[in-house]
């Protein structure tokens, strides 16, 4: 029997596109994305009173920091994550990215909301492709 690799696309929980609104400029960026009502989360996160979950958040921050990234990185670690707000469909998620580098790789920090105030706060860890050598 021949086994042939098979190329798997990154699967993520949120359907919605995110969108750059701030390119990469000293170690700062932002991204944002619309909560459509239409997101898959939602059929099973409170039924009748959706909340977008916290790992959905943390996803989009994570996508955002790939978006943002200042050279090519891979998700290593989350370092912290802690979640102040809720997000409902209809709300509008804005994420603040702040880079900084690290001995192995970078650090990125994300701060989202929403129109209603502070969603989360995040530290996610990268490696390089290089795996941080400089």
């Amino acid at each position: 029997m021949t086994t042939v690799p098979v190329a798997h696309r990154p699967v993520s929980p949120v359907a919605g596109p995110i969108e750059v609104v701030s390119p990469l400029a000293d170690g700062r960026s932002g991204v944002r994305i619309v909560i459509t009502p239409d997101e898959p989360v939602f059929a099973g996160h409170y039924p009748d009173f959706p909340i977008f979950p916290g790992v959905c958040i943390l996803e989009c921050a994570h996508q955002g920091a790939l978006a943002t990234a200042p050279e090519p990185v891979a998700l290593t670690g989350v370092d912290s994550a802690r979640f102040s707000g809720a997000v409902y469909p209809g709300d509008t998620l804005t994420i603040d990215l702040v880079w900084r580098r690290t001995e192995d790789g970078w650090q990125c920090r994300a701060a989202a909301a929403t129109g209603n105030g502070p969603a989360a706060s995040l530290r996610l860890r990268f490696a390089t492709a290089d795996g941080g050598a400089r």
